[in-house]
């Protein structure tokens, strides 16, 4: 992203960060959407709902790579479907 321009991204700054933290394309910007419409510590206190996809099946997991439009996730094993969720 450095050097691009994206004009959906409303903290681009903090979306950096959380992309260097780790953070998915999808969830860092989310997050930094967020935290540019209200403040960064109400969006940190908010907190997700979800449980950890270590906790979910593999069905549940590819289900949730259908969903998001991921490809080639029907022959992965468990780990490498975490590792593509929380890549993409």
């Amino acid at each position: 992203m450095p050097g691009k321009k994206n004009p959906s991204l409303k903290d681009p700054e903090l979306y950096e960060e959380l992309r260097e933290d780790g953070a998915s394309k999808q969830k860092a910007a989310s997050i930094s959407n967020a935290a540019a419409q209200k403040s960064r510590s109400s969006v940190g206190r908010k907190g997700g709902k979800s449980g950890s996809y270590e906790d979910w099946t593999v069905p549940q997991l590819k289900s949730k790579a259908k969903e998001i439009g991921l490809t080639g996730y029907s022959a992965k094993k468990k780990s490498e479907l975490i590792s593509a969720l929380r890549n993409s």
